[in-house]
């Protein structure tokens, strides 16, 4: 899982370098595909679930689901931050990750760590 998080973020590092924000939601997208979303969650995501996932981590209040289906692959999937909260090292998201993924309905909780470098951490 560390790896998949370190590949994740490095290639999430590498998209939209001109705009700051896409590319923060970028790497968070990438560390928590890479690391945090196992089984078929993580290998079905495309690069706009993992952008949509991102932006749910970081702009959606917590308790608030944000779903999408994706139109080329048809796999459904809801994100709801269930916790927020501070620690030494900065701000930290529990979430819940629900999916619908060729029938077959899958459920992923995990934590992420904001990093000093913008990008997120999974514990």
């Amino acid at each position: 899982m560390v790896v998949g998080g370190a590949l994740g973020g490095l290639l999430g590092s590498q998209v939209s370098g001109k705009h700051d924000d896409w590319r923060t939601a970028a790497i968070i997208a990438g560390t928590m595909a890479g690391a945090a979303i196992g089984g078929s969650i993580g290998q079905t995501m495309d690069e706009v679930d993992r952008m949509k996932t991102a932006q749910s981590l970081e702009a959606v209040r917590t308790g608030v689901p944000s779903a999408w289906q994706n139109p080329d692959t048809g796999n459904q999937y809801s994100v709801t931050p269930t916790r927020t909260f501070v620690t030494a090292e900065g701000p930290c998201r529990e979430y819940t990750i629900n999916a619908l993924i060729g029938g077959q309905q899958e459920t992923v909780y995990g934590t992420a760590c904001r990093q000093p470098d913008g990008s997120w951490s999974t514990s």
